[in-house]
């Protein structure tokens, strides 16, 4: 359990850790490739280290200098391995896709978390590129045979960048051209980092095709990620001033700005540059009157992951706010909805539950109260923003499940606000 209390005011500059994705990706990818690259700023929490640990399963040489990785890839992968995934969603999700063309016979697993995760919905698409892939009642573990794979064409009903990056990766080892199309464009940096790589691989809009093609190791400087900048940039605008540094601003993953925009919030983007084919910025975020505001559908994809956060700032915004379209949220590390709606709730707001989102009434104020994380990391962030926000602050329950994302994340949010920490630790 971990005590957190309220603050009258919140400010300081934050260094962050790597993207997430990113970091996956470049693990993975070079992982795959020919060649030797390394990877600096990395992510190093749970969910990265399962990915490094299943590519050195499969034959690459992964070393690791703090938050700098060096990489050997193998683009022939070892068979008869057994992938522990961890809890990670996406080392199972796009390890299926890469691994399915690559000739070999491997087993993904993962804890009971990430068991009862969908995973069907990787599984079909592969199976019309004649991949064999079966899962176990749509659910991991999931066992990859050998199989030539063919082009073709996915059309995926729902916008996701895990499924849309497990069919391309399965495209680089198939015969002619995969084309993949969603209604939705979601983040896009698997096209970016297989591009970099010399991947022949064409963006048209939602659309993307690639052909077969062998990959180049790569140097990567990850950016910092705006899902984790994303809890500080929320307490600048709820309790003082932050600034973010480095951080990554890919225009598929700022649904977080789109969101502070509706909301009212007062930012502005320093020192934008661009590194590696991704676009970084200073983020700076001041003190901020919230209005209540509506997001739909096309809204979700770009800011999938910081949904929590957004419906607990609609709890201290003026008015009645409504967030559809966002049934992803369900099938999430917690069912991100009830939880969500729970968070809030316990703090002292309103929020009633919808099949695929919800209706959250701003009180301006919340209370604070109890949270318990659900061992989702995401949950457990939202609620230290949420506690430290509130009039009285509170207790978070099972709160060291952030190391997944983001191992340092509470040191980070006691180290400033005018260098008065009140985080602590009650085990």
């Amino acid at each position: 359990m971990r005590r957190i209390q309220s603050r009258e005011y919140f400010s300081g500059e934050f260094d962050l850790p790597g993207d997430k994705s990113i970091t996956h990706r470049a693990i993975m990818f070079n992982g795959g490739a020919d060649g030797e690259a390394v990877i600096s700023n990395a992510l190093t929490g749970e969910d990265c280290l399962s990915t490094c640990q299943c590519l050195r399963a499969l034959g690459a040489t992964v070393e690791r200098d703090g938050t700098a990785l060096r990489i050997k890839g193998t683009p022939r992968f070892r068979s008869g391995q057994r992938l522990d995934c961890g809890n990670s969603g996406t080392t199972m999700r796009l390890l299926t896709g890469f691994v399915a063309g690559k000739g070999v016979d491997v087993t993904l697993f993962g804890d009971e978390s990430l068991s009862s995760r969908p995973m069907k919905r990787v599984a079909e698409p592969l199976t019309l590129l004649g991949a064999d892939v079966k899962t176990t009642d749509g659910h991991a573990p999931i066992y990859i045979t050998p199989k030539t794979l063919h082009g073709g064409s996915v059309q995926l009903k729902v916008a996701s960048a895990q499924v849309k990056s497990a069919v391309l990766l399965a495209g680089l080892s198939a015969e002619g051209e995969t084309f993949v199309s969603e209604p939705v464009k979601s983040r896009d940096h698997t096209e970016r980092m297989l591009s970099a790589m010399g991947a022949d691989i064409r963006v048209e809009g939602n659309d993307v095709r690639v052909k077969k093609s062998n990959l180049c190791a790569v140097d990567v400087c990850v950016p910092s990620d705006i899902s984790s900048a994303a809890y500080f940039m929320a307490l600048g605008a709820l309790k003082g001033e932050t600034l973010c540094k480095n951080v990554g601003v890919n225009p598929t993953r700022t649904g977080i700005l789109t969101a502070f925009d509706r909301l009212g919030v007062e930012y502005a983007l320093l020192n934008k540059r661009v590194s590696g084919g991704e676009d970084i910025a200073d983020i700076l975020v001041k003190k901020s009157h919230l209005r209540s505001i509506e997001l739909t559908s096309e809204d979700i994809p770009a800011m999938i992951d910081e949904l929590p956060l957004v419906a607990l700032l609609c709890a201290f915004a003026d008015g009645e706010s409504r967030i559809t379209g966002a049934q992803e949220l369900r099938v999430k590390e917690s069912d991100r909805i009830r939880t969500t709606a729970e968070l809030i709730r316990n703090l002292g707001g309103e929020c009633e539950e919808l099949p695929d989102g919800f209706i959250i009434r701003g009180r301006k104020k919340l209370r604070g109260g109890k949270v318990d994380s659900c061992l989702d990391h995401r949950i457990a962030m939202t609620g230290a923003v949420g506690l430290l926000a509130s009039e009285n602050g509170g207790e978070i329950y099972r709160s060291e499940c952030c190391a997944i994302s983001f191992p340092d994340f509470f040191e980070k949010l006691g180290e400033k606000g005018n260098g008065r920490g009140h985080v602590r630790d009650e085990w």
